[in-house]
C-alpha cells in the first residue's frame, strides 16, 4: 500500500486527497489538494476563477510522535459579495487559521478541562496559539440563537482583575447556561446586552433577577419595562447580616468579654458572630448557649437577631401570597426596634420591596448566576488568572454556554 493511500485513510479529510508525504527532522509534511474545482470564499460565495495562488502549511494533530503538517496550494479570489480579494476557504481548516480543524477541536476540548500552559506544552504550540484557537472555535460555535426565547434571566457581575475590573454575566434561568458576557458593569455594558437582544426578543422577557444595583435596575426598566425585576434574596440577607454586625460591634457583652480576657483570644467573639449570622439550622449546642447569654445580657441585640431570622423566613417558609403583608409588617417591627442599623435596613428594603416580593412570589433568585460565578472562579484558578477580559469571556462561553465539543476520535 502506498504511503499516500495510508495517509488518505488515516487523515480522513473531507473533499481532500493526499498527493505526497515527506518525512524530515521528526516532522511529516503531507501535501494535500482540494477535490472541488470551484473556489469558495469564507463568506460562502463560490467563485470559478482565482486572483493568484501560493503554498501554505497548517499544523495537524501529531501522529506517532511526529509533528504533522498539511501543505497545499491555495488561491486568492475576488469575491463579488465581499467586494474584495480574499483567501479561499479550505475544507480542513477554519478561515484565517494556520491549524487544521482536527487540531483546533482537540485544543478547544482540552482547554475546557486544563490550563493553557500545560495544554500548549502537550500540543507543542504556544500559549498565544491556544488562546487564538479557543477564540476561533467559540466564534464558530456560539450561535445567536442562544438569545432566542429568553423568558427568565439572571444578571450578575464578577471581577476578573484587581482594580475593580468586572465582567457582566447573563444567565438563562431555564437552561442554566451563560447567554452573554460583557466587559464592565456599568450602564453601557448592560445596555449593550439589551441592544444585542433586540426589541422583539426583549419583549419576551418576563423576569430578571439581580442584586440591588441601581445601574441594572434603571437600564432594565428603561429597555425591558414589561419584565419583573426580582431582587436576589441572598443580597437581602447579606444586608441584614451587615446591619446585625453593626449592632453586635456596638454591644458590650460582659460574659463574652470575660471569656476573651481569660483565654486571651477572640475565639468567643468569633463564635458569637457566627451564632448571630448563621441560620438556625446550622447552630450547634455551643452557639445556642451563646445566644442565651446574649438574650440575657443584651436584649436589644437578641431582638435584632430575631428580626434577621424573621427576614430569612420570608424566603423559606412564608406563603408567597402573604409575602407582601409579611414584609411590610417586618419593616414596621424593624423601624421600631431601636437599632439605627435596622432602621436604615428597613428604609432600604422599602425602596426595593417590589423586587423582593416578586422574587418570593416567582420563587427566583440569583443562585444560577452564583453557581456560574463559582465555575468562572475555577476557570480563573485553573488558568492562573486571565489578564484580558476577552480571554476570560471566551473561556466562559466555551465552558458555560452549552457549546458541545468532541474530539476527532469521537466522530
Amino acid at each position: 500500500m502506498r504511503v499516500t493511500t495510508v495517509f488518505n485513510r488515516v487523515l480522513g479529510l473531507d473533499d481532500t486527497s493526499v498527493a505526497g508525504v515527506v518525512f524530515a527532522g521528526g516532522e511529516a509534511v503531507v501535501t494535500v489538494r482540494r477535490l472541488a474545482k470551484v473556489h469558495r470564499c469564507p463568506c460562502g460565495c463560490r467563485v470559478p476563477g482565482r486572483y493568484d495562488r501560493s503554498v501554505r502549511r497548517w499544523r495537524h494533530v501529531d501522529a506517532c510522535g511526529l509533528k504533522v503538517w498539511l501543505e497545499a496550494e491555495v488561491a486568492r479570489i475576488w469575491c463579488p459579495d465581499c467586494e474584495r480579494v480574499r483567501t479561499e476557504d479550505v475544507p480542513w481548516a477554519r478561515p484565517g487559521a494556520r491549524h487544521s480543524r482536527a487540531f483546533e477541536d482537540t485544543v478547544a476540548w482540552l482547554a475546557a478541562r486544563m490550563d493553557k500552559t500545560s495544554l500548549a506544552q502537550l500540543m507543542r504550540c504556544s500559549w498565544e496559539a491556544v488562546d487564538r484557537i479557543v477564540g476561533r472555535v467559540v466564534v464558530e460555535r456560539l450561535d445567536d440563537s442562544r438569545l432566542n426565547n429568553l423568558v427568565r434571566i439572571g444578571v450578575d457581575e464578577i471581577s476578573y482583575l484587581r482594580g475593580h475590573r468586572y465582567l457582566t454575566v447573563v444567565v438563562d434561568h431555564d437552561s442554566g447556561r451563560v447567554v452573554w458576557v460583557g466587559k464592565g458593569h456599568g450602564v453601557e455594558t448592560i445596555a449593550a446586552f439589551y441592544r444585542e437582544l433586540g426589541f422583539l426578543r426583549r419583549k419576551k422577557l418576563r423576569a430578571v433577577t439581580m442584586d440591588a444595583s441601581g445601574t441594572y435596575i434603571s437600564v432594565t426598566r428603561a429597555m425591558a419595562p414589561q419584565a419583573v425585576i426580582c431582587i436576589d434574596p441572598f443580597h437581602v440577607i447579606k444586608w441584614a447580616n451587615e446591619a446585625l454586625d453593626s449592632a453586635f460591634r456596638n454591644s458590650a457583652i460582659p460574659t463574652l468579654r470575660a471569656e476573651m480576657k481569660q483565654a486571651r483570644s477572640n475565639a468567643a467573639w468569633r463564635k458569637a458572630r457566627f451564632a448571630l449570622r448563621a441560620g438556625r439550622e446550622k447552630l450547634r449546642t455551643e452557639h445556642l448557649k451563646i445566644l442565651k447569654v446574649i438574650r440575657a445580657e443584651r436584649t436589644e441585640l437578641h431582638k435584632v437577631y430575631l428580626l434577621k431570622e424573621e427576614l430569612r423566613d420570608l424566603f423559606q417558609i412564608i406563603d408567597p401570597s402573604q409575602a407582601s403583608s409579611y414584609l411590610h409588617s417586618w419593616v414596621q417591627r424593624a423601624t421600631g426596634s431601636g437599632s439605627a442599623a435596622f432602621r436604615t435596613l428597613a428604609h432600604k428594603i422599602i425602596r426595593h420591596a417590589d423586587g423582593i416580593i416578586a422574587a418570593v412570589e416567582l420563587g427566583l433568585s440569583n443562585s444560577r448566576s452564583e453557581g456560574v460565578n463559582t465555575k468562572i472562579r475555577v476557570i480563573q484558578r485553573r488558568g492562573y488568572g486571565h489578564p484580558k477580559a476577552q480571554s476570560l469571556a471566551t473561556m466562559i462561553y466555551l465552558c458555560c454556554s452549552g457549546i458541545q465539543l468532541s474530539l476527532p476520535t469521537q466522530r
